[in-house]
Parts: structure tokens; sequence; C-alpha cells
């Protein structure tokens, strides 16, 4: 049988792999078949009907997105039957959806306001229901806002939730007109069993769910003279931001992002990479000191393997599904925890300021930041640790606002003190890069060499695959680390809280026998975050991830233990790494959550 079949569509005759969907065959000589439920991370749904097309012969028209091309086949996507039922189908739509597009957070960046655009000219010809329709709007979650009213039920959250994070907090319920998306008993996304990820959030066709917006409150800290307002910026979002912009996917915009943040008003413009530096040291010296108590010293109430922390939407997921893990967990806060806390103690003693009247604010790739932020472990500085939390997109809001032209801004650099980093921090925004800069330092820290890959790339934990291992051996270690010598390191590498939980299984069952773990909530790690621009997509994420490991080799220093203001907070601050002011200010302990 040939793997290959023929067919013609809108006349023009294209040869495809079989099984390829009409929907994708039309894609490949750039026929765009409009559709609001199909979504290249998720299976199959044909749920909206938009993409009907119409095949020679047939009086039915057929859903693009679910059926396979033929040999043969005779499609045409743009008949006046296809557009009629095109154009019906969006009208039943917005008759049910409150259109409110003026004031809604997505205008300009939703799908069925674009193909209503390009559909409805003038007037519906259907009622508008939303005045007889009961719902609800869930502001309660510090992350996300779920609004029923702009819900179209194509039932894309569901299947993300389902199918990439394995959660299940969105479901189908009811039936007929009556049908919605809900939680458990209905009860506000924050009282379910939700990791607040937002991979729903990127997925949404409207503004049904959307991240929580602090921009205001970021607007009345920058315009309140008595408060000093000190930003960071994490790994992902200066290899995004761009998008958001005008820019190709794929462009690092570092410099730029800095220019613009002095633009907008912010006092200080630092670095989340600069505790991601941090976290690799506090983490790496924490994985040895297990390792040494496991190995060395036999002691039983280790736990190995030790599973990395600085991923919130991850942290919540062993909470409910796997709280006898919790000890697993490494101890080190994440970079922006981390961040928050030396901010209002190093950073405000060195500057001058009074912590009480500094606004911390930190611009993430990611929604789950934003319940993180909010968590009561995080006020080791004696404050709320981290104020406010920015999603790309909401940065991106901002710079529009202020009528910035973000293309034509020169570069500039991060402030000193808490804005050097290294390209081991740099490479936290893809999946593997903290295993990646872990191993970078802890294989030096034991043997006194560098990690025997070309150019400190270990190309074995980088990549799209759900999951991956790789094996370190320690063929000579310092008198130190002698126990370890001839050990081999096994390392895997998650992202997608799906494959965490096959990881996780693997460790529970004893058919893994890890030692360090690292686990991402995001398709492709922070780069892939629920707050990075929409849309996403696998050849998006592949064009941000090489823009990181790009970033990486442009750095002078891309070690973390040889960042030099690292280097300087543990001599003038926090002692050594696992000391009494690195565990006040730095580490933390998370508790079990009930599933239901």
């Amino acid at each position: 049988m040939s793997s290959q079949v023929t067919l013609k569509i809108d006349s023009i005759s294209v040869s495809v792999k079989q099984g390829t969907s009409l929907l994708d065959a039309a894609r490949s000589i750039n026929i765009k078949i409009p559709t609001l439920c199909h979504h290249e991370d998720l299976c199959v749904a044909g749920n909206c009907r938009v993409c009907m097309v119409e095949q020679k012969g047939s009086d039915r028209l057929l859903p693009a997105c679910a059926i396979p091309a033929s040999d043969g086949m005779e499609i045409h996507t743009n008949s006046m039957k296809v557009r009629n039922a095109r154009k019906q189908i969006l009208e039943l739509l917005v008759s049910e959806h409150r259109a409110e597009c003026t004031t809604c957070y997505k205008s300009g960046n939703c799908e069925l306001q674009e193909l209503s655009h390009e559909y409805i000219l003038g007037e519906n010809a259907f009622i508008n229901l939303i005045p007889f329709k009961e719902y609800t709007i869930d502001y309660y979650s510090p992350s996300i806002i779920k609004d029923d009213s702009k819900c179209i039920r194509c039932q894309r959250c569901v299947r993300t939730c389902d199918q990439l994070q394995n959660i299940g907090a969105l479901t189908v319920s009811k039936k007929g007109s009556e049908m919605k998306i809900s939680t458990f008993f209905e009860k506000p996304i924050y009282q379910v069993v939700c990791t607040n990820c937002g991979q729903c959030v990127n997925r949404c066709p409207t503004g049904a769910l959307t991240e929580k917006n602090y921009v205001e409150e970021v607007w009345s800290a920058i315009n309140d003279e008595k408060k000093y307002v000190v930003v960071q910026t994490a790994p992902a979002v200066r290899i995004a931001l761009g998008e958001a912009l005008g820019i190709d996917p794929g462009e690092i915009v570092t410099g730029k992002m800095v220019t613009a943040l002095r633009r907008l008003g912010f006092n200080s413009v630092l670095d989340t990479d600069f505790t991601a530096d941090l976290t690799i040291i506090e983490e790496g010296h924490e994985l040895l000191q297990r390792l040494k108590k496991v190995l060395k010293d036999k002691d039983k109430n280790v736990r190995l393997p030790m599973t990395t922390s600085c991923s919130p939407g991850w942290i919540k997921f062993i909470e409910h599904i796997f709280p006898d893990f919790l000890p697993n967990l490494s101890s080190a806060k994440s970079p922006q925890q981390m961040f928050g806390a030396l901010a209002k103690t190093f950073f405000a003693n060195k500057i001058g300021v009074d912590p009480a009247s500094m606004v911390s604010v930190s611009v993430m790739p990611c929604t789950a930041k934003k319940f993180e932020a909010n968590r009561p472990e995080m006020y080791s500085s004696g404050y709320q640790d981290v104020d406010y939390v920015l999603t790309t997109r909401e940065l991106a809001l901002m710079i529009k606002q202020a009528g910035i032209d973000f293309k034509s801004l020169a570069d500039d650099n991060y402030d000193s003190i808490m804005g050097e980093s290294s390209g081991a921090a740099v490479i936290f925004g893809a999946t593997g890069g903290v295993m990646e800069a872990a191993l970078r330092t802890v294989y030096e820290v034991v043997t006194g060499r560098e990690v025997p890959f070309e150019g400190l790339n270990i190309t074995p934990v980088r990549g799209m695959e759900g999951v991956r291992e790789a094996t370190l051996k320690i063929d000579k270690a310092l008198p130190e680390w002698d126990f370890l010598e001839g050990v081999e390191v096994k390392t895997c590498v998650a992202h997608g809280l799906a494959n965490a939980k096959r990881v996780m299984e693997s460790v529970r069952d004893g058919s893994s026998n890890y030692h360090f773990i690292e686990i991402m909530a995001c398709p492709g790690g922070c780069l892939g975050g629920g707050g990075q621009p929409i849309p996403t997509s696998p050849e998006i994420r592949n064009a941000r991830s090489s823009a990181i490991y790009r970033e990486d080799t442009l750095k002078t220093i891309r070690k973390s233990h040889e960042n030099p203001e690292v280097v300087k907070v543990y001599k003038e601050f926090l002692g050594e790494p696992l000391g009494h002011e690195s565990h006040r200010l730095l580490h933390t302990h998370y508790t079990p959550r009930e599933r239901y």
C-alpha cells in the first residue's frame, strides 16, 4: 500500500502522507481552513465544525480536522455552501458569547473575534442569548480567571488539562444547551486540583480563560513616589517577549527588554538569572549533601532521587498527587522567590532603601508564579517577597500602553548587584536546562574538572522528548568526594505533568533508580509557560529553545559558580551554601494537599 495519497484541494494537486488530515493537507499548500477547537498539541476533537469543507460528489460537509485525506478526493474549502455553513456556525457561537470585545483582555488576540470579522458581515441572524443565560465568572484564583460567558465549549482547555497535564481540573458537565466547562462540584479553580500552569489559558481561543492581570497595580506602584519598584525578568521572557510586539519567534530581545523596562519607570531593572545561578549553587550542594549521606553515611532517612523545585506548577502537582514524595523535593526556592527574598534584604540594604517601601515585581513566562508569590511560605524577608507577578503578555501590554516602539529600542544592560548571570542560568528557560546547569557545577565541584561534553553542552538532557535520561560517570573525584568515584549519576528530565506522573510512578514502583530528576510543568519548560505569547505550537517552542541555547553560548560566563556577583553575595551576606542565612532566605518546605 502506498504511503502517499494524492488529492486536489481548491483545484491544486497535493500529495501527502497517508493519514494526514484534510486540514493539514490544505496547510501544506498554504490554504487556511479556519478552526476553533483544533490545536497542534492536542488530539482531534471535531467539536466546533468551523473547519467544514465540501467534497465533490458528497452532500455532506466534512470536518477537515477529523477526516484523513484519501486518493482522488476533490475538496473545496471556499464554496458558497462552505462559506454559508461557517457563517451560520460562527453566528450561533457569537449569539451565546458575551461579546464585549472593546473591554475584553483578549481583544486583538481572540480567534473567535478574528473569524467573526472575516465571516460575519452586518447583523447577526440569531438573537443574543446572553441576557437569558446564567453564567459565572471565577475571579478567586491569584493566577487564572474563568469567565463562562465567553466560553464557546470547544473543549481545548479540557483536553489540555487531561492530555498534556493529566490533571482533569476542567471537565464537561451537563448536555445540550446547558453544556458547560466546569470544575469538580463547580468549585472555584483555586479550590480544586489545579496547578495554575496556565496551559489551558494558552490554548483558549477566546477570553473565557485568562491570567489574573496585575498591570494596573504595577502602574500604581511605579507612579507612587514613595515606592521603590524593583523588577526581575525570567530567562524565558527574553526569547518570547518580541513575539507579542511584532518580532518573529526565536529572537533574543534581552537588551531591548531592559531598555523598555527603564522607560516604563522601574527604579531597578534586575535579572532572575542571577538567582537562577544562586539556585544551582544551593540545589547542587543539596544534591551532593544527600548523595554523601546516602552513599557514604548510609543514612536511610535521606531521600533519593532528589527532584528540582523551581517549577511552581510541579510543586502544587506533587503536593496534591504525590505528597509522599515531598521529602524528595529540593528545599531550594525557585529563582523568583530567592530573588524576592534577597531584594528586600541584601539589595535593599545595599542601595539604602527601606524594604517596607520596596515593591518587588517579577516578569515570568508562567501563571503559576502568581500563585507561588502568594504562598504563605514566601515571606522570609519579613514582607511578601514578591509583590506582583506579570506574565510576558502583561509586560508586552504595558509596553504598548506606554507607546514604546519596541523594535526601534537600543540595547541596554541590567543594573549591577543582582543583574549579572551565566549561560547556565539562561538555559533554565528550556526543559533540561536546570539539569544541565546543575551538572556543569556539581561535576566540577566533585572532580575539579569541567563536564566532559564539548563546549559544556550536555546534549543528552536537551530536546523536546517528554522524558529524557542521562548518565554521568564520576571517573575520578577530589579527596573530599572520593566516595563518588566510579559512581554513575543517573538523571532524568521530564516536561509536562503527564510525563512527570509517569516518571514519579516509575520511582514509586522501583522500575527506575535515578539520583536527580528535573521536572517542568509546561511543555518545553518555561519557554512554553502559560504566560508566554499566544499562540503556542511545537514549532514556536523549538524556535524559543534554539534562542535560549544561542544566548547561553554568547555568555562570557557559562557556569553558575563562576558568576562574580553570586560569589560576592555569599562573601558579603549569605556566608556559605546551605548555611544558616541561606536556609532562612533561600529554602522552604511544602505540605501535602488533599486531592478532593
